[in-house]
């Protein structure tokens, strides 16, 4: 009896007319403000509970709160990816042509998230001069394939699901970058976060394979229900995702296995120095 009410209480809160534009923007505007709001908030509670939050730079500041923030959107991917990936039978069926309420509840407050994200980038980029080729290009594949979904009513939610569930790594780069700030970079509890980052960025590929392997049997249909545009986005991300950007991030955390590093503001302090600090030692920055 329980399971069958919490099954309506989920299907209240699913149940729109997603056909309709006023419903997905109003979802999308739902997840952007949701997200602003916990931005806000990691911002006020740091400034009242963290010692070393005020004597951070206004940059890493930032960082901190997106960094927070971000982590927790990786859980609700981690949910909603995995839901699909081994328990919806809908999706089971059919990887192409499938969607649900909640799938759409998912993917219209995850394009609120990425919306965001794009903004606070993008302004921190140009107040503070700073730029990661490697995470922007991820912003805007992301961006892009959400507003294909955000357009195309009958886009099907299986692939987008599992672009969700490549955020995976977030809640483990949040713990990352927190224990870095408090000094805790030597601990073994970071040592133990590091191995888990490591390996879920390994799933990251492995995830990215299985989606390769999707596209790949199912080409023309993938092509039919995407949209030409769409479907060019998707091939050219997923390319960028399989050949560039997982390699890269597996090389970066392999690497801070070996040492804490702070990968953050490479490009920046290579360009205009930096006088960010690792437990209380300045921290040499490198860009590989």
């Amino acid at each position: 009896m329980k399971l069958a009410n919490d099954g309506g209480m989920f299907r209240v809160i699913f149940d729109w007319d997603y056909v309709l534009w006023e419903v997905r923007l109003k979802l999308v505007a739902t997840g952007f403000f949701i997200y602003l709001g916990v931005f806000l908030l990691v911002h006020w509670l740091s400034s009242w509970t963290c010692t070393s939050y005020p004597t951070l730079s206004a940059k890493e500041k930032i960082f901190s709160n997106i960094a927070i923030t971000r982590g927790l959107f990786g859980i609700q991917c981690c949910v909603a990816g995995l839901w699909a990936l081994l328990i919806d039978p809908v999706f089971q069926s059919d990887q192409v042509y499938s969607q649900q309420n909640w799938s759409w509840f998912h993917c219209l407050t995850a394009s609120g998230f990425i919306l965001l994200e794009n903004l606070v980038v993008h302004v921190s980029n140009i107040i503070f001069r700073t730029f990661d080729v490697f995470l922007a290009v991820h912003h805007l594949f992301a961006f892009c394939g959400l507003l294909g979904v955000i357009t195309n009513v009958k886009c099907g939610h299986y692939i987008p699901l599992m672009g969700l569930l490549l955020e995976m790594t977030t809640p483990s780069i949040c713990i990352y970058w927190i224990l870095l700030r408090i000094g805790w970079a030597n601990t073994l509890f970071w040592k133990a976060n590091q191995w888990v980052l490591l390996h879920l960025q390994h799933c990251r590929m492995v995830l990215s394979y299985h989606m390769w392997w999707v596209l790949i049997c199912n080409w023309n249909h993938v092509v039919e229900n995407l949209g030409l545009p769409h479907f060019i986005v998707y091939l050219l991300g997923l390319s960028t995702l399989t050949l560039i950007l997982n390699p890269y991030w597996i090389y970066r955390s392999t690497r801070r296995i070996f040492g804490p590093a702070d990968w953050s503001f490479s490009l920046f302090t290579t360009l205009f120095g930096s006088s960010g600090k690792l437990n209380s030692q300045t921290l040499q920055k490198k860009i590989i």
